[in-house]
């Protein structure tokens, strides 16, 4: 059988992100970083007990957006693994949801259930 034709390479495929600039790609590498940063000093305060769950998951600040559910309640002290996913399960949340991502009554709800 022969081959069929080869199309000529596109510029853009579908579905692909386009090309950023080199000065684009390390402006959103240092916002990456500084993220990063961030999340894990929050996590450190929440460890240390100078952070509450609580008002975070209420209002959270904008870098924390992204920041998936389970991870955040993992840095809360005495909440392991099987609680957590305990916890998710019983408030109805995926544990891939990003903080962001939760609607008004499941952050109600996950709230409340961290309070008891």
């Amino acid at each position: 059988m022969p081959a069929a034709p080869q199309s000529p390479a596109r510029t853009q495929s579908a579905g692909l992100a386009p090309e950023r600039s080199l000065t684009q790609r390390m402006d959103a590498l240092k916002r990456a970083n500084e993220i990063r940063t961030r999340r894990a000093r929050l996590k450190r305060d929440l460890k240390a007990g100078r952070a509450q769950i609580h008002g975070l998951l209420l209002d959270p600040p904008e870098y924390l957006l992204t920041a998936k559910a389970f991870d955040l309640l993992l840095a809360v002290p005495k909440y392991g693994r099987v609680k957590v996913n305990r916890i998710l399960t019983h408030c109805r949340i995926s544990p891939s949801k990003t903080i962001g991502g939760l609607s008004e009554r499941q952050r109600n709800e996950l709230v409340s259930y961290l309070r008891r």
